[in-house]
């Protein structure tokens, strides 16, 4: 509990003691009215004065039907009745339900929090053989850093030595610790377990992915949920009315009886109008449902799912048509050469020369695992015009040779005839000066959890499941039907990717949303496209974390499954919320305003629905794969 917190909970005591005490003497010793008003005053101040303060201050500004705006009138106007112990009882319980929202908040907030532990506060830099502090913004690229164990990671680099395990359980949700040696790459934000070990950095920190990551999360609140803009307008409208029909029962009957000769009745109706005010705050919606969205996102976080903003985790709560890349989001994007296949006047180093040289300027997976096979890295000295050609593969010159390497597409179109197809996993032809130069076949894997994943999609409610790759059509077919897809469509350029999803788009239905699975590098056109763009895999990837609106941060296909029944658990919550206040508000109000309902009945309207409403809101904290 905060300090703020500890304050509260202390005034709370006193003003309830004060109230205890005083309802006891009074029934002893009976005193004047206006002594009992002036000690009652007592409590009420300790508990209700920063409520007047906080209603004051709205009217001079402006804002003048809120919470505490009701609260002042109905408790001030109580107490000009007579009501000194209803007076205070109503705002004693009022600061109890707002105490009680707090400590909610602050457990809500906890996977967040933790996520934002992430911050690196300094970086080592070694001067003169001594380790030297320094604030991780003062690091440029290139330099290279000393992280000790038990610290984090500042900046993401390369490990040039040493050897450790690292825990990214505050950015992956996932415990287990994976060891890193020299020429892997780490990220920021990841505890050093083990080892010392020396990194070059290969980004700026305001580049790196602890800096996005902390960028996102702390603007995730900016976009609401249509549930939350619903509250805003209807709050907006909704308390000017109540005030306005507290006015009319307080004068209209008075004012009717009047005329029709009979006693007015002013302090009951008057205090029937305060009752309704108390009845009609709308504290339970306008903290409730932000919370639960807020406790919904903060779940996601703590599993390593990163949702931009609330807008999005309803939407995805709407999902029927899942979309997905395949390498890297159904397979493990991790490539072993299985095959070369050198034609004629080439031999099986010839065509790994040229092949691997070609490739040597792309990041592909593909690329990275012909020049793991090589014997030698690559000589970028020996390569020039290096282009790549989307959805086909690249072309270079190599020791002055025209080298093109890619699909069977690619070939094609450059009117190279290939002697024969290879459809074992996916294939990288070349060409020398026009020549076919024969094939290298790349196997990929399916990753284990990717066939549950569909299997927990499907039974969640998803209509379709299709993947959308550039590979070929027997390697689609083959991770299509392992992991149980209903349909594919392989041999995809990036635009034939966005017009496949143009046509589900149409497809669907008005209040259906389309949710598009990518690596997040080379998929965020259609990413952008998709009602919801999910980033896999995307653990350090500058391009997922733009143009994704969901981030799930290692690459379990799994969380997606997770990440949608968070969603829907945090909608059912929202919609029992907004149910349940809205009913017994209004069967109060009705009672409250026929004198049916008191100003305890009130309290239980107001602080009663709250209190629960936040109770509900948490639950969705408590999401569980």
């Amino acid at each position: 509990m905060s300090r703020k917190q500890k304050k509260v909970l202390l005034r709370i005591i006193v003003s309830a003691v004060t109230v205890a005490a005083l309802t006891v003497l009074f029934k002893f010793v009976e005193l004047n009215r206006w002594i009992q008003a002036g000690l009652y005053l007592v409590p009420y101040a300790v508990i209700g004065l920063d409520i007047l303060k906080k209603a004051i201050r709205g009217i001079f500004k402006g804002q003048i039907f809120d919470e505490n705006f009701l609260m002042a009138v109905a408790t001030v106007g109580a107490y000009a009745l007579g009501d000194f112990r209803e007076a205070v009882a109503v705002m004693l319980f009022y600061q109890t339900g707002e105490l009680f929202q707090s400590v909610a908040v602050g457990k809500s907030r906890k996977n967040i929090a933790d996520l934002m532990d992430i911050r690196p506060d300094y970086a080592n830099i070694e001067v003169d053989g001594r380790l030297s502090r320094v604030d991780p913004s003062e690091v440029a690229p290139g330099c290279e850093i000393i992280v000790n164990p038990g610290e984090k990671v500042p900046i993401d680099g390369v490990v040039i030595s040493g050897n450790t395990t690292l825990d990214a359980s505050a950015l992956t949700g996932e415990s287990v610790p994976k060891s890193a040696a020299p020429g892997d790459a780490v990220i920021s934000g990841c505890i050093n377990l083990s080892g010392v070990i020396r990194v070059k950095t290969s980004k700026e920190f305001g580049e790196s992915t602890v800096s996005k990551i902390l960028e996102l999360v702390e603007n995730s609140s900016m976009k609401k949920s249509k549930s939350e803009n619903f509250i805003t307008r209807f709050s907006r409208y909704y308390t000017p009315v109540v005030c306005g029909g507290a006015l009319a029962l307080a004068l209209l009957p008075p004012v009717a009886r009047l005329i029709m000769g009979t006693s007015p009745l002013w302090g009951e109706w008057i205090t029937r109008a305060l009752t309704f005010l108390v009845i009609s705050c709308p504290c339970a919606l306008v903290i409730s449902i932000p919370l639960s969205f807020f406790a919904g996102i903060g779940c996601a976080s703590g599993n390593g799912i990163l949702v931009k903003g609330s807008n999005y985790l309803e939407a995805l709560s709407q999902a029927k048509y899942f979309v997905f890349d395949k390498t890297g989001t159904l397979t493990e994007g991790v490539f072993e050469v299985t095959g070369i296949y050198p034609e004629k006047d080439f031999d099986k180093d010839s065509l790994l020369y040229y092949a691997s040289h070609a490739e040597s300027g792309s990041s592909h997976p593909i690329s990275e695992s012909l020049k793991k096979v090589c014997a030698k890295e690559p000589d970028r000295k020996r390569v020039f015009d290096i282009h790549e050609i989307p959805g086909c593969g690249v072309s270079a010159v190599v020791d002055g040779k025209q080298v093109f390497a890619g699909n069977i597409r690619l070939m094609n179109a450059q009117g190279v005839s290939v002697g024969e197809e290879h459809d074992e996993g996916t294939v990288v032809y070349t060409a020398v000066d026009g020549k076919y130069a024969g094939c290298i076949v790349i196997s990929d894997v399916v990753k284990p959890n990717s066939e549950k994943a569909v299997a927990s999609l499907k039974q969640s409610g998803a209509k379709r499941t299709v993947m959308l790759t550039g590979d070929s059509e027997k390697a689609a077919k083959r991770v299509a039907a392992q992991t149980g897809l209903d349909s594919y469509e392989a041999q995809l350029l990036p635009e034939d990717k966005v017009a496949q999803v143009e046509k589900l788009l149409a497809e669907k239905g008005e209040k259906e949303k389309l949710v598009f699975v990518g690596d997040g590098i080379n998929d965020a056109p259609v990413l952008s496209r998709a009602d919801i763009g999910v980033a896999m895999g995307a653990l350090g990837s500058d391009a997922a974390i733009e143009a994704a609106d969901i981030v799930i941060m290692d690459d379990d296909p799994q969380k997606l499954a997770l990440a949608a029944r968070i969603s829907k658990r945090t909608l059912r919550i929202v919609k029992e919320n907004i149910v349940f206040a809205l009913a017994v508000k209004a069967a109060c109000l009705v009672l409250g305003a026929i004198g049916e309902a008191g100003m305890w009945t009130a309290v239980f309207a107001d602080v009663g629905v709250m209190v629960i409403a936040v109770l509900n809101a948490t639950r969705a904290l408590r999401i569980k794969k």
